[in-house]
């Protein structure tokens, strides 16, 4: 949307769809994918990811740089240290000084450890990286991470690749109502509603991987996220109407002439 574009410390995205690179059947359906979605950010797992190939059919070969900006993230971390050393690996190789930050602290879930998270933004926003830590729908944390220099937050919908879509639509609003820096709901969205809902709740942006890329047909997911997220942020800005427990006529009956008034009788 050129007209509403995201902002995340100082640099602007047209898109407000934020999307993964792994899972998908090759990386040429990535490609395509990406494409659909028009997408301006996509994630690289670190840890995950060859960095050093960026030989003709390789996985940064297939990411158009030229539209694309690179988001590391530190997808397998379980340590405050492990992040922090992944997200300075993310730097020296050139992929840039933003970070996605996770630091999981359970294996069978893969919950967050908000502990851990956030001592790792603390340390790395003095490093002058740009932080983007992922975490619970809390809050509590979501603040603390905005006061240790987090350039944005990034809540969960639900468990990661859950496709649950959003467990707590009031924690994300209550985020969202708090938060000076943007909100990126990153998790759990299973499909195109359950994106435009995140936006509707006010998000700045989603972030999805396993939604797309495990997709029967990932490109057709990639533009109905794309649509998807469009919606729910016009949505948004429109302001719904109120719920109501009854219902409300659609037309008003003030004013309204009665039946058969007006008319007059004619005849011998």
């Amino acid at each position: 949307m050129v007209s509403d574009p995201l902002t995340i410390a100082g640099k602007t995205f047209r898109s407000r769809l934020i999307v993964g690179t792994g899972k998908y059947p090759s990386h040429a359906v990535m490609a395509d994918a990406h494409r659909a979605s028009g997408t301006e950010m996509v994630t690289v797992a670190v840890r995950r990811v060859d960095l050093s190939d960026r030989s003709a059919g390789s996985l940064l070969d297939s990411i158009d740089e030229s539209r694309i900006f690179l988001l590391p993230n530190t997808a397998g971390c379980y340590t405050a240290d492990e992040a922090i050393r992944t997200a300075r690996l993310g730097r020296e190789v050139g992929l840039s000084n933003w970070v996605k930050l996770e630091v999981i602290g359970d294996e069978r879930t893969l919950f967050p450890d908000n502990v851990a998270l956030l001592e790792a933004t603390r340390v790395l926003v003095r490093e002058g990286f740009v932080v983007l830590p992922y975490t619970n729908d809390d809050p509590v944390i979501c603040k603390k991470l905005e006061e240790a220099g987090a350039a944005a937050v990034m809540p969960l919908g639900a468990p990661i690749g859950s496709g649950l879509g959003i467990q707590n639509a009031n924690n994300l609003r209550i985020i969202r109502e708090q938060a000076r820096v943007p909100v990126i709901v990153d998790a759990g969205v299973g499909t195109a509603s359950d994106a435009s809902i995140a936006m509707e709740l006010g998000a700045d942006g989603v972030l999805m991987n396993t939604a797309i890329a495990l997709a029967q047909d990932p490109v057709a997911m990639a533009t109905a996220m794309k649509l998807a997220v469009e919606a729910g942020r016009l949505a948004f800005r429109a302001g719904r109407i109120p719920k109501r427990s009854y219902a409300s006529a659609s037309s008003p009956t003030e004013g309204m002439i009665a039946a058969g008034a007006g008319s007059s009788r004619t005849g011998a």
